[in-house]
């Protein structure tokens, strides 16, 4: 007789998430895009396609190009809008997720902008949390990112948790120059989570045309190359603040998930992976639970956090 199967749940900013691997935002749309080919339910959540005041048309195309560590991406943050989402797209999430928590990720120009979007959309039925993504470019302040400023940061985050109740994840870029001190700032200003790391700015060159690869020149870099960037964050970021992190960039395998739970992930992104391989995040979850049978594992708090540092 053998005993019961092990527990892949976790709790992250007073949600529950029957497991930890989660759609990183951009990479699945808002749902539907991947309903065909993902069983999204079984996963433990997802992150929307950005969503900002207005609609926004993105980059030109070319948008994406690989190489052998991953690809370039420069979307542009293409998206329909704050009103087009409320109307069309949450719904039919709420409708068709029973078990994977919804987060959605905003973007903006200002501070008002993350503001107006959050308080359109708290009230929104099957919305689990928000995803502030603060390696925007700050408008009305000469285009510096955000988190670039820890006052502008602080205030970012406090103006939007006057408006939701809902837990406030911020996405760092790891690009910052103490990503762990940007972190403590974001949740001393009331910031729920912690999501780490957005892109890298990149560059891959059309050798043949003499020209950028994408159509916008540079981009942001994703996949395999930056896994090791990624984890590093979430370990530093996890050392520096209690919140839960959520640990995002080149996962593609359940070692890579590991690394990041490891290093003290509660959440887990998988990306670009999953473009490759929409169906790549469910056998995650599998593999996952049998690398935890086999290991003795009973429950992943037996896992995170619990990296071995060389003395």
């Amino acid at each position: 007789m053998t005993g019961s199967p092990p527990s892949l749940r976790v709790e992250a900013a007073g949600l529950a998430f029957q497991n930890p691997i989660i759609l990183a935002a951009g990479t699945a749309g808002y749902g539907r895009e991947l309903a065909r080919v993902t069983a999204l339910d079984r996963l433990g959540g997802m992150v929307t396609k950005a969503v900002s005041v207005e609609p926004r048309g993105g980059a030109r195309p070319p948008r994406v190009a690989e190489f052998p560590g991953g690809m370039v991406n420069a979307i542009g943050l293409a998206n329909p809008g704050l009103d087009a989402v409320r109307r069309e797209h949450l719904p039919w999430l709420a409708d068709h997720l029973r078990h994977a928590r919804v987060l959605v990720n905003v973007v903006g120009n200002s501070i008002e902008d993350f503001a107006t979007v959050v308080h359109g959309l708290t009230d929104r039925p099957g919305v689990a949390a928000f995803e502030l993504n603060v390696s925007c470019p700050n408008v009305e302040s000469g285009g510096t990112e955000f988190g670039l400023d820890p006052i502008v940061l602080a205030q970012l985050v406090r103006r939007v948790r006057a408006v939701s109740t809902r837990p406030l994840f911020v996405k760092l870029a790891p690009t910052l120059p103490d990503i762990a001190a940007t972190a403590r700032v974001a949740v001393s200003a009331g910031a729920d989570g912690i999501t780490v790391i957005n892109t890298i700015p990149g560059l891959v060159i059309d050798v043949a045309r003499r020209r950028p690869a994408v159509g916008f020149g540079t981009g942001g870099v994703s996949g395999a190359a930056v896994r090791p960037v990624g984890v590093l964050a979430t370990w530093r970021v996890a050392q520096a603040v209690t919140v839960p992190v959520m640990g995002v960039g080149g996962v593609a395998t359940v070692d890579d998930v590991l690394q990041y739970l490891l290093a003290g992930a509660t959440l887990v992104g998988v990306g670009t992976a999953a473009l490759q391989d929409p169906r790549l995040p469910e056998r995650l979850v599998r593999g996952l639970a049998r690398w935890c049978e086999r290991s003795g594992v009973r429950g992943l708090g037996d896992v995170v956090g619990r990296l071995e540092w060389p003395s």
